[in-house]
Parts: C-alpha cells; structure tokens; sequence
C-alpha cells in the first residue's frame, strides 16, 4: 500500500531548477481520502516531471519494423499442396506466409480492384486476367487440372465412360460452368457428344460451385458419378474411384503460382517462386495434378 511522508529531497532541485523554498512538495501525513482534489493537486506536479523525463528519455525514433512476411491467394482445389509448399517454404527460409483462400473467381476482384496479396496460385485462363489486370510479374507453372471422371469405391454401376452418365436412372453431380472452368469444359464435351441433355436430367439440381462438394457426393453416396479435377479426386482417393480414359478435352489447363507486380515484398516473393519454382511441380504431381492422373491419357 502506498503511504505518503514527507521528504526534504527536492527532486525539482535535483533537476538543477530553481523553485520558492517555501513550497512543500509533499503534504504532512494525512489521508489520501481526506481530500481528494488537495491530494491530486499535490501529486500533479511531481508527476508531470517524471512524464517529461520519460517523454525526453525515449523520444529517440526506433527504426520501422519491415514486415517479413509474404500473403498468399490460393485457389480452393489447391489446399493440400499449398499447405505443404507454403509450410516447406517457411521452414526452410523462416519467411512467414499468410494465406486465403477462395474461388479463383472470387480471389480476383482482390487482385483486380483491391490489390491484395502477393501471390496467387490459380489455373488457366485467369494468369491472362492477372495479366489484363496490369498485376502480372513472375510466375511460374506447377501442374495440371484435368477433368476426371470419378465413381463410388468398386463402381457399383460399371460406369466406364462419359457416355454412360446418360445412362437412365444414374444420379451425377458436376461443376456449375458459371462458376467453374473444369464445367465449362465438361459441358462442352457433353454437347460435343450430344447427350449434353440426357446427363443433365440426371444431374437434375447437383451442380455445384466447388469441387470439395463434389467428392463429399461420392463419400457419401449420394451419387453414382461426378467429373471433377484430378487433385480433388485424389484428395478423396480413399472414398472414390477415377475412371480410366482418355483425355478428350479441347484444352489444357495448366496450375500457375503468380507473383504480383504491385508487391511491396519483391525480395521475398522472389524467394518464394525460386522455392517453388524448384519444388512446386514435384509437390503438384505428389498431389495428383497431372493429366496422367490415374490413368488419364491424351
């Protein structure tokens, strides 16, 4: 508890100032809650001075922390091999990395109008809206996406191609193509075919906007078939099977990492995609974003 007593130090002295001898810096002993605005008019003063010696004492400028760390935008169809690479990344260089993720399609305005970021991993075509977006620097290709055609484990329906989704009866899911590049491709081919009409009355209200939803249809049972990409599919690897057949899409779809050309951690970003530039495809192909994936063929 602290008690008031009087003392003969001066420490207005002790400054080297001068001051009215008769002044008491410090009233006799009394109770602090005698009078309580007598007590802080007393106090005040003495405070002050100590605030000006702290404020003189540490007035000296710190240098500005700069911020060593890197923020990266991640497709959702990518978590497993961002994960790993962003966690090799750090481990190896002590580099702190940051992460969201989304839909390429939602991660863009980001880019486009906010300027967010430092990085991005996505897939064809939107390293050329980066690009229109005047944010394109280095970048670098890690992978494929490729529309895989998956079924329940033991495909109990012996589906064994595209075709066989028209089949009557089958319950399919697939990618929204509004929402969905791996879609607008699966379309295309469907209406390539012909049968674009007969698979969708079988879809009936399943398409989806994300991939993940995809492969919990499967898990689950809740449907027959899905066309997905390969590295979701092999995320779920223990609850589907991947149809082997050939790779009849009009185009390629490559994973691209990109470094933004507004970054204000260029040391850093050029770090990273050397890292990845170095280790991203092998972790890519580790986590099945390759157009052989499981037996896919051109």
């Amino acid at each position: 508890m602290f008690r008031s007593k009087r003392t003969r130090v001066n420490p207005v002295r002790k400054l080297g100032w001068s001051l009215n001898p008769t002044l008491t810096i410090m009233p006799k002993r009394q109770s602090f809650l005698s009078n309580g605005v007598k007590e802080q008019g007393y106090l005040l003063f003495p405070i002050a001075l100590l605030g000006l010696v702290i404020v003189f004492g540490c007035s000296r400028k710190q240098p500005a922390q700069t911020r060593k760390e890197l923020v990266i935008l991640y497709g959702s169809s990518f978590v497993k091999p961002t994960e790993q690479l962003c966690s090799q990344f750090t481990a190896e260089t002590g580099i702190k990395v940051i992460t969201t993720v989304g839909s390429s399609e939602d991660l863009l305005p980001l880019v486009k109008v906010g300027r967010k970021g430092d990085i991005l991993i996505t897939h064809d075509p939107y390293l050329d809206y980066v690009a229109e977006a005047n944010s394109l620097g280095d970048h670098i290709e890690a992978g494929f996406v490729a529309p895989v055609l998956a079924v329940q484990k033991g495909n109990p329906q012996g589906i064994k191609t595209i075709e066989d989704l028209a089949r009557p009866g089958l319950k399919v899911a697939l990618t929204d193509p509004k929402y969905s590049t791996c879609g607008e491709m699966v379309f295309a081919l469907l209406e390539k075919k012909g049968i674009k009409d007969a698979v969708m009355q079988n879809v009936e209200n399943r398409l989806t906007k994300g991939h993940s939803t995809l492969g919990t249809f499967l898990k689950t049972k809740t449907v027959d078939a899905v066309i997905m990409w390969n590295g979701v599919a092999h995320t779920f690897s223990d609850s589907l099977e991947v149809v082997r057949m050939p790779y009849e899409y009009d185009k390629d779809v490559r994973v691209h990492i990109i470094g933004f050309s507004y970054s204000n951690q260029p040391e850093l970003l050029d770090k990273f995609l050397e890292f990845a530039r170095n280790r991203g495809p092998e972790i890519f192909a580790e986590h099945g974003y390759v157009k052989e994936y499981a037996g896919v063929a051109k």
